[in-house]
């Protein structure tokens, strides 16, 4: 999920139209700040309760949207509360949703994500991409890097239902191929919400055309995304870091960014089976390694030769990470990638709350501390979500 840091200072600030937020920070989130501050909680409830804590979180996030549509609030924020329906990150969650619903068959997690895909398919634009922002954003206009997540949740649906998600699947990613440049690149439509310019990380979007060629068996589609992520391929540096990697600060790109970038990296290789991606899936994977403390903590911004930018933690892009550090260990046997992930989960499972009010039970805070330069004071719903994959990926790996 994309926040420009520029725009979220400003809707944070007490004079932003619309916005409640006092001179004084709320009472809860100066006691979250002060607690954060004083260090990491010892205790680790484990990747299962973590798993039902977080996805019992985002079904209130669905639940809490003021816009009441079948879409996930983006957030619940110590100092305004619930956030919009965000059809972006609604679109990955789903995916998840339906890999987990046989898990924790209370939550209903399959008829919850059928009513995400419902909702994505009424606001799909008719020429097949989605809007960028929450609903209620302006512009309203497509968006290559929206449209490429909402295709992963759009490939899921199809895959498990067929009509009507395998025909809106088929418009996101023939739209995604149309506007693709020649040489693999998306810059015709750009999201609104960041600072301009070519990103790297939206091979996270050829993930999305990725899923859509496997479920739909449609060689087009592959090959469009492998092409995309050559070209972010050609912005690799030698140690592994990649050029326009993030969406407000290049030189100091956020983990969530590279997370993406790493993820689409290695998902190319998983579908293409070439050994190129592979290696260059090590060479990030690699550098981010040298930045992991040995308590887990991951720096939430990285400059090019891998060092700490910032003090706080990105939580998101810490567990996207752990995530690909895992699946490269399945794919390596390398005991320090399955080590890396391992460290990085329980981090983040160590800053959850267990018990409580629901709207923080259970959820994963943009930052650690909470007032970090990343979804300050917020609890993001893409959060919760890459948290449950990571955690999911633990379990499976031992």
């Amino acid at each position: 999920m994309l926040i420009s840091l520029a725009r979220l200072r400003k809707a944070l600030s007490p004079r932003a139209p619309g916005n409640e937020v006092r001179d004084e920070l709320t009472a809860a989130a100066r006691e979250q700040r002060d607690r954060d501050r004083a260090g990491l909680p010892n205790t680790d409830p484990g990747p299962g309760p973590a798993n039902e804590l977080a996805l019992t979180w985002l079904c209130h996030a669905q639940d809490q949207s003021p816009d009441r549509d079948g879409g996930v609030a983006r957030h619940f924020s110590l100092l305004t509360g619930w956030g919009r329906s965000y059809p972006e990150t609604t679109g990955y969650i789903i995916p998840t949703l339906l890999a987990q619903a046989a898990h924790w068959p209370a939550l209903s997690l399959e008829a919850r994500a059928r009513r995400m895909l419902d909702w994505l398919v009424a606001i799909q634009f008719p020429e097949g991409g989605f809007q960028g922002g929450v609903i209620g954003s302006e512009p309203k206009v497509p968006v290559t890097f929206n449209t490429g997540q909402i295709l992963l949740g759009l490939a899921a649906g199809a895959e498990a239902f067929g009509p009507p998600y395998d025909s809106a699947m088929a418009k996101a990613a023939d739209w995604l191929m149309a506007t693709q440049d020649d040489d693999g690149c998306w810059r015709r439509h750009p999201t609104p919400f960041a600072k301009p310019g070519e990103k790297t990380y939206e091979t996270h979007v050829a993930w999305g055309l990725l899923e859509a060629a496997r479920v739909g068996e449609n060689r087009q589609w592959l090959e469009a995304a492998l092409r995309q992520v050559d070209w972010a391929l050609g912005h690799q540096h030698a140690n592994g870091w990649m050029a326009s990697c993030c969406l407000s600060d290049n030189r100091r790109p956020l983990t969530h960014t590279l997370g993406y970038a790493l993820r689409g990296i290695v998902e190319a290789w998983r579908h293409s089976g070439e050994a190129r991606y592979l290696e260059a899936g090590r060479r990030l994977a690699d550098g981010l390694l040298t930045a992991l403390g040995p308590d887990g903590h991951l720096p939430g911004r990285l400059d090019r030769r891998w060092r700490p930018a910032v003090p706080w933690s990105c939580l998101t892009g810490q567990v996207q990470i752990a995530w690909c550090w895992l699946a490269l260990y399945q794919a390596t046997d390398e005991g320090r990638y399955r080590d890396a992930g391992l460290a990085a989960n329980r981090f983040v499972r160590r800053t959850l709350q267990t018990g409580g009010s629901p709207d923080v039970v259970g959820g994963v805070k943009g930052a650690f501390p909470v007032d970090g330069d990343y979804g300050t004071y917020e609890y993001l719903n893409w959060a919760a979500k890459f948290l449950v994959d990571a955690n999911q990926l633990e379990t499976d790996v031992g």
